[in-house]
């Protein structure tokens, strides 16, 4: 019954949607991936059993053909660039960035470049042509210049600036609790988060909202909620799970 009570106001915001004609599109980024694990491999049966596309930030500099291999099986699946070496280049104490203005904009670029020409080589047709910076920061001035390198997108946390010079599909909802447990969130919170955002959609925003995940830490919390949210979707005409390429048009 507990648990019935603290899903019921997603359930009760998706009928309102439904009862208005609104839909909203959901989409799932997963962040961190390498190489094949036992936690990528539960990520991968549970969104495929729930027929949910998931899009995963695949870390270029360390990454290789064991992965490609493994994801050629799972036609749901689809990558992006996770910058390149998931490294911090940020001063003491500051807060944690690859991409930032601590290093030549041409150094930062020609990683990205590299990572990018990788992963594209080892997912000709399976690579999503987005940039997901590590930490969701990014340096303003480079949004500017990804373009020539061949993207049409950047995924960073938090709702899309429809001033930024390239095209922003974002993440909403971050599953972990960083700074507290560094395990899953308490599903009650989750849920008020995306009742909210949903409440955003009831009254005219058309922007996607994001779910962010992160496997390789996550505790029976984050594959329940996970999984509970699959299902009571699953419920609903007003939503619908989509891959991230359905978004870059």
């Amino acid at each position: 019954m507990r648990d019935e009570l603290t899903w019921q106001p997603l359930s009760d915001v998706l009928r309102r949607m439904g009862e208005a004609g609104r839909s909203v599109r959901l989409w799932l980024r997963d962040d961190d991936a390498v190489e094949p694990t036992p936690a990528l491999e539960r990520l991968l049966d549970l969104t495929h059993q729930a027929s949910v596309p998931l899009s995963l930030a695949v870390i270029p500099a360390f990454t290789g053909a064991a992965l490609a291999d493994r994801l050629r099986m799972e036609p749901h699946a689809a990558v992006t660039v996770h910058g390149w070496s998931h490294e911090n280049h940020a001063a003491d104490h500051g807060k944690k960035r690859e991409l930032g203005p601590d290093r030549p904009n041409a150094v930062v670029l020609g990683e990205l470049r590299n990572g990018f020409d990788k992963l594209h080589a080892l997912y000709p047709t399976r690579l999503d042509p987005v940039l997901v910076p590590p930490w969701n920061r990014i340096n303003a001035a480079l949004l500017t210049e990804l373009a020539p390198l061949g993207f049409r997108a950047v995924s960073v946390y938090g709702a899309a600036d429809p001033e930024s010079p390239i095209k922003l599909i974002n993440t909403h909802i971050d599953i972990m609790d960083w700074l507290g447990t560094r395990g899953g969130r308490p599903h009650a919170d989750l849920v008020n988060l995306l009742v909210a955002e949903l409440e955003t959609r009831l009254v005219g925003s058309e922007e996607p909202i994001g779910l962010l995940t992160h496997h390789l830490v996550h505790d029976e919390v984050c594959w329940d909620f996970m999984a509970k949210l699959f299902a009571v979707t699953a419920e609903s005409s007003a939503v619908r799970w989509h891959p991230l390429r359905d978004l870059l048009d």
